[in-house]
């Protein structure tokens, strides 16, 4: 248990500034190890951005919840995934080879392509997070807990936060990596062995969870955001023959987003 604790705090410090104890480091003898728990540690920035919600919502107006929620997701995680999207675009809106791409996302100055796609995936974001709160079915007869009130909300952030960093661990599992593993942040888990079948099993299982908290129809979320990462990782593989850490997390961004559009649509319709 205490080797555990030790690669899940890992988990944390790769993916968030969390603070965690001072002998945690990125040891790659736990690195290797942390993606199990991406997962989790999307639980706990799903459940701190919709704890900035409730209490701007609260007191300022749903809309003013919706952006303290986004911002709290960016100071817990450090932009690392927003950092990851916006290299994407510009490698592969600037970049017409291999080379070409690979070079400018190594290139920390944000550009024109850069720059769109960030925009266009936050203004998205708040679009549809602005909207989820609308389908609670307590709205129109609100009740003494804010928590109750707003738990089906709460469910679907922890929920796209939860499912969308295990897309990532997927693409690792199988897929193959394009960048010079020496020249990589994460080289441990550039290098790392895949998980085994059991701890996949186990990782996959702990993105589930939330689910158990809400109606079924609201699993068919995963279907698109599965699709989406294949599709994703299909396009960065054609053209620089596999992933990069950047392809990761725009991974986890799109799919965040495809996931929220699936709780609108199952709400709307099922």
């Amino acid at each position: 248990m205490k080797k555990e604790g030790k690669i899940f705090l890992a988990a944390v410090m790769f993916l968030t500034r969390i603070p965690v104890p001072g002998h945690i480091d990125h040891s790659p003898v736990y690195l290797q190890q942390a993606r199990r728990y991406f997962p989790v540690v999307g639980w706990i920035v799903g459940a701190l951005n919709s704890m900035a919600f409730l209490v701007f919502s609260r007191y300022v107006s749903t809309d003013a919840g919706i952006v303290a929620s986004m911002i709290t997701g960016l100071f817990v995680t450090g932009a690392f995934h927003e950092d990851g999207l916006a290299d994407v675009c510009d490698g592969f809106g600037g970049g017409w080879t291999r080379e070409k791409i690979l070079h400018i996302m190594k290139d920390s100055r944000i550009g024109a392509f850069g720059a769109i796609g960030l925009m266009a995936i936050l203004s998205s974001k708040f679009v549809l997070l602005a909207a989820l709160p609308g389908y609670s079915p307590d709205l129109l007869h609100p009740g003494s807990s804010v928590f109750f009130t707003y738990r089906w909300f709460i469910l679907a952030l922890i929920v796209a936060h939860s499912v969308s960093r295990l897309m990532p661990v997927l693409v690792m599992q199988s897929g193959a990596y394009a960048a010079d593993p020496d020249q990589s942040k994460a080289r441990s888990l550039a290098t790392g062995k895949p998980l085994s079948p059991a701890v996949l099993t186990v990782t996959i299982l702990l993105a589930l969870v939330p689910f158990a908290f809400l109606p079924w129809p609201f699993l068919l979320v995963i279907l698109p955001a599965l699709y989406t990462t294949y599709s994703l990782y299909r396009y960065f593989a054609k053209w620089i023959g596999g992933y990069t850490g950047d392809c990761l997390g725009a991974i986890q961004q799109v799919t965040e987003i495809v996931i929220y559009l699936g709780f609108i649509l199952i709400w709307r319709y099922l």
